[in-house]
């Protein structure tokens, strides 16, 4: 089994064939920030590249005109401005929180209440179908090989430096000759605390039908997370496969030799 991952990788935009070339040149697993960029040049893949368009420009200055609403910070002051950010305990915290609802006048007296301000935040940083654009991919040669990669640019307006599940071998992507693949996609920084892919192919090694492992995988998080969003797609070796979701509506594509055009397949919760 060869594994190789790029992560926080900046001015360069070719991110999966960065990470088969730390598989195929290297004997580490994952590099991460400039040095990864720094080797995926030297390699020879284009760059320095500025990786800006004029879409995701107009974005971050609404963002940042929005006062950098939403984000992805907790337990900090102001929890409702650009920073600087500080400390905070969580009752300094929702005293803010009441305070700057109710100067702008928005539901004096309730919005004081615990558990509207945790939806409030739940809602703030919901990821969903808009705001991250995560592609995996398996594949079965015809040698009964199989690979299986994620490409993805992160959750939208993230915190500078993160990582998400993508470069995370078992989190959003794993595949084993002996038993399949599987790739995952949704709300990185919760799935990648349960590996999922990882997990839906040792399910399969187990003997459980792709349908069955994926489910199952996507039950153990929502069992600890029932708000979170994602789905898994898994794939056996003799190329059945299935998907699973929470939260959200999930599709994924197949081809195989056999077929003139890829199949959508459409995945409910």
């Amino acid at each position: 089994m060869e594994v190789g991952a790029v992560a926080a990788m900046r001015y360069v935009k070719d991110g999966i064939k960065a990470a088969k070339l730390v598989m195929e040149y290297t004997q580490h697993t994952l590099l991460v920030g400039e040095k990864a960029s720094v080797f995926a040049i030297s390699m020879g893949l284009p760059g320095p590249t500025n990786l800006s368009s004029p879409e995701s420009i107009e974005k971050w200055i609404k963002w940042k005109e929005n006062s950098c609403q939403p984000n992805f910070r907790k337990n900090v002051i102001p929890a409702y401005d650009c920073g600087p950010y500080h400390f905070s305990n969580s009752a300094s915290t929702a005293l803010e929180n009441t305070c700057r609802l109710s100067k702008n006048g928005i539901g004096e007296g309730n919005w004081s209440d615990g558990n509207n301000l945790s939806s409030l935040e739940s809602n703030s940083k919901l990821i969903n179908l808009h705001n991250h654009d995560t592609i995996s991919m398996a594949v079965i040669d015809k040698m009964g090989h199989i690979a299986v990669g994620t490409s993805t640019n992160g959750a939208t307006f993230k915190i500078p430096g993160r990582v998400g599940d993508g470069p995370i071998a078992g989190s959003s992507a794993y595949a084993d000759d002996e038993v399949g693949a599987c790739g995952a996609t949704g709300d990185g920084d919760i799935m990648m605390r349960f590996l999922p892919c990882y997990q839906v192919v040792e399910s399969m090694r187990r003997g459980m039908e792709p349908k069955d492992a994926a489910a199952d995988a996507i039950a153990r998080i929502a069992r600890k997370y029932p708000h979170f969003v994602g789905a898994v797609f898994a794939l056996n070796k003799i190329g059945t496969h299935a998907g699973a979701c929470h939260g959200w509506t999930f599709q994924y594509s197949v081809r195989n030799p056999s077929m003139d055009d890829v199949e959508i397949f459409t995945v409910v919760p």
